[in-house]
């Protein structure tokens, strides 16, 4: 059985469709670029899988479980904007954390944190927005989650940064977990990717290995991905 098994998986807001008949299977001890132009569906489909939304059709499980209480224990959600409140400082969030997740590694977060320069007593209100983004992908990655759903995980930061936290993804997951990240700087990710599913006005139009599409396209997935999605 997959880590991930989704099938005619739909999502409408209204007169508007989000997802359009998404079948996937992913299995463990992927890295996986979910790759697609704005507006394509992307974040709509991890918000789906972490049970932020709820689907119009179709069906998803994750180890075998609808979106929901028991996969919350196993699935750690990277949103692309910050979802942390202001109030609280570095410190009190990691206490949080290790309250409510019982895979928090603490003592990775603290790590990890530190090697970005993150003040620990300093609140979130007083933090610049890479610096909130930054914090956030710490707490997430400090988790021994089955799946990681990262959205824009490297969209706000500098060059050096967005290296370090590629190194950070790749060194902290747990080997037979999933990993699936969505982004548009395809460039930066791709050395990293197991897998690559593009999607397009919700449909899923690419799902192959990395390594088939270098050497079947004689390509590199940015390379495709610009022929693909050419305006």
């Amino acid at each position: 059985m997959s880590k991930i098994e989704i099938s005619g998986l739909t999502r409408r807001f209204g007169n508007i469709t989000a997802l359009d008949g998404v079948t996937l299977n992913i299995d463990e001890g992927r890295i996986v670029g979910l790759l697609g132009p704005n507006g394509s569906g992307k974040t709509t489909l991890l918000k789906i899988m972490n049970g932020l939304l709820t689907p119009t059709e179709g069906s998803i499980r994750i180890n075998g479980f609808e979106p929901g209480i028991e996969t919350h224990k196993i699935v750690a959600f990277l949103p692309d904007r910050n979802a942390l409140p202001d109030y609280m400082s570095t410190d009190k969030l990691i206490r949080l954390y290790q309250d409510f997740f019982e895979d928090f590694d603490r003592t990775r977060a603290e790590a990890m944190i530190d090697d970005l320069g993150i003040d620990r007593s300093q609140e979130l209100k007083k933090m610049s927005k890479g610096t909130k983004e930054k914090l956030q992908l710490c707490l997430v990655m400090a988790r021994d989650a089955e799946v990681y759903l990262l959205d824009e995980p490297i969209g706000g930061v500098d060059p050096a940064t967005r290296d370090y936290i590629l190194r950070t993804i790749i060194s902290n997951y747990n080997e037979n977990a999933v990993v699936i990240i969505s982004t548009h700087l395809i460039a930066d990710i791709e050395s990293v990717l197991d897998d690559v599913i593009f999607i397009r006005e919700g449909k899923i139009i690419l799902h192959e290995q990395a390594d088939t599409i270098r050497e079947e396209k004689g390509a590199n997935i940015d390379q495709l991905f610009r022929e693909v999605f050419r305006c």
